[in-house]
């Protein structure tokens, strides 16, 4: 499958792909590298790996970063209470101690986490890491190791090397900067907020019933609100939300009722600042432009 071919199965699936992303995608794919996609929250990043899973029919696993989040959370666990229990059940039956840790450190007791997961499936699966960003600069060292060799060593098992390579996608907001070393072992393509007809071409293919005009007032104004002064930019899972309400409202034309505008933006603004900004009568500018 070549760039344009993927291009047009993401499309397929409801994903309106750049060429620029779709070329880092198949290079990503061809040379079996991991990609970093960077961008505000709201442009899609997630979503890329998701569809890319569907293209591939394949399994997504995904491991959400979070600060504090350490190798053992995003590796493996042992089951703690199954092991407790079973070594109660040993002590009444009289095994030896030796037996005993045998069996509770066997794979019965394993607890995959996405990393250890990702790198056991018998067809490649795509590994999500999303928001690396948020996870500690020690966790991301680890990380690279992992991805370098794509094995893992479990102290009471052994090194466990990779069945399959998975695909892995990392995705960061830009909350932190990233180690060089990090960037140095991706492919990087940063995703911005879509253009015009890229959001309309968006939002032709997930909301089919949207008339034409009211479809083009939705993305010019959800593009107009975003040169708003906010705290929380709209993005394109928010178009598709407003889309989706203004339709279930009935509502063809944006500047037909203001009250009823003005009510629909609980879709698009989600802080009491914003809220507080785009008054009824912003947004009946806005509307009007959009218009």
């Amino acid at each position: 499958m070549n760039w344009t071919e993927l291009q047009s199965a993401m499309a397929t699936h409801g994903y309106v792909a750049s060429d620029d992303l779709s070329v880092a995608l198949h290079l990503a794919l061809s040379l079996g590298r991991p990609i970093l996609l960077e961008g505000a929250a709201g442009v899609g990043k997630t979503e890329v790996a998701r569809v890319l899973a569907t293209v591939r029919d394949t399994r997504l696993i995904r491991l959400q970063c979070y600060e504090g989040l350490d190798a053992q959370q995003a590796i493996y666990e042992w089951n703690y209470q199954r092991q407790l229990l079973a070594i109660r059940a040993a002590g009444e039956a009289g095994e030896t101690a030796n037996d005993v840790e045998a069996r509770i450190f066997s794979e019965t007791y394993l607890l995959e986490r996405p990393l250890l997961a990702a790198i056991r499936q018998e067809t490649r699966p795509v590994l999500l890491i999303d928001e690396v960003d948020r996870a500690d600069e020690e966790f991301e060292a680890y990380l690279l190791e992992v991805l370098a060799d794509y094995q893992v060593t479990i102290p009471e098992l052994g090194t466990i090397t990779a069945t399959t390579h998975p695909i892995v996608v990392l995705t960061s907001n830009g909350t932190r900067d990233l180690s060089d070393a990090l960037r140095r072992r991706c492919l990087y393509t940063y995703l911005d907020y879509p253009d015009r007809a890229t959001e309309l071409a968006i939002l032709n293919v997930r909301c089919p019933d949207v008339s034409a005009r009211l479809a083009g007032q939705i993305v010019g104004f959800v593009q107009s609100l975003r040169e708003e002064t906010l705290e929380k930019v709209p993005g394109i899972a928010e178009t598709l939300d407003f889309a989706a309400a203004l339709m279930g409202l009935g509502i063809a034309d944006l500047t037909s009722d203001p009250a009823v505008l003005q009510g629909t933006l609980t879709t698009l603004l989600k802080t009491q600042s914003d809220r507080s900004h785009i008054t009824t009568e912003v947004a009946q500018r806005i509307a009007g432009r959009a218009a």
